[in-house]
């Protein structure tokens, strides 16, 4: 199941990220608020995916009527792009001056895997048209600053930045997927390469696929499995950063160059 983020009323979507809504009251604080009703939408998919998620499922959880929401969220495309850019002020933005780049970049990809890891549902919304609320905002101009003194063009700066928050999407999506599969089978990827060993000894033909048979007994043996999320991510991220540390340095060299 995928959701797409922007799909409900620009305007209202708007208002209601940049709080330019809401008016302060004089009296009792209301009972139900923007607020209330977005953090229990996030508990929703946190506990039980974004399959779950409804205007019906929020209120249960909040012991309301579910008209009562739509007193302060029009409805779910909304109230999507609400949760997106309440969670997306929850990665942490430690000072950058006088680190390296690179150090910086890896550090902007430990803070989006993390978040990912405490929610996965994130893994399952299309966000091509992202909600353009402050949240978002602050956490894109943050990351920018990662590459701000690299010496590279401002498109370049936003191209880096994407490949690397692309990168940690994938990754994120094998470490969430293998810690779903152990946790909806109850067997460990160690049980399930266990189950499957004996038959792929008696059809394994390692004559004709010398390199599967070779590699893959290699990575099984070293994994309890097909593969370990946590040495892919940190493999993977050292070669991505080795490739922008090459470009970089050839920005550097070629400030005027045409193209990528």
């Amino acid at each position: 199941m995928v959701e797409y983020s922007g799909s409900g009323d620009p305007a209202r979507s708007l208002a209601l990220m940049w709080r330019t809504a809401e008016r302060p009251s004089r009296g009792a604080k209301p009972a139900l608020t923007v607020a209330r009703i977005v953090r229990a939408a996030i508990d929703v998919a946190d506990g039980e995916g974004l399959v779950a998620l409804s205007m019906r499922r929020v209120a249960d959880q909040l012991g309301v009527g579910t008209m009562s929401l739509y007193t302060h969220v029009p409805g779910k495309g909304e109230l999507l792009d609400l949760m997106l850019d309440t969670v997306y002020g929850e990665t942490e933005r430690p000072d950058m001056d006088g680190r390296p780049w690179r150090e910086r970049l890896d550090q902007v990809a430990r803070a989006n895997l993390a978040l990912y890891s405490r929610h996965p549902w994130l893994l399952h919304v299309a966000t091509t048209r992202p909600p353009l609320g402050p949240n978002l905002i602050a956490k894109y101009d943050y990351e920018l600053r990662a590459v701000a003194d690299a010496g590279l063009a401002e498109i370049e700066m936003d191209a880096v930045l994407s490949l690397v928050l692309q990168y940690v999407h994938g990754a994120a999506r094998v470490s969430v997927e293998k810690s779903q599969a152990e946790r909806q089978t109850g067997m460990t990827d160690n049980d399930w390469w266990m189950a499957h060993q004996p038959f792929l000894a008696k059809i394994g033909d390692a004559a004709k696929y010398p390199l599967a048979t070779a590699v893959g007994s290699a990575a099984g043996a070293a994994f309890d499995g097909t593969i370990d999320p946590g040495f892919a991510f940190e493999f993977g991220l050292s070669r991505l950063l080795d490739g922008i540390e090459v470009f970089v340095n050839r920005s550097a060299d070629h400030p005027s160059r045409p193209g990528p």
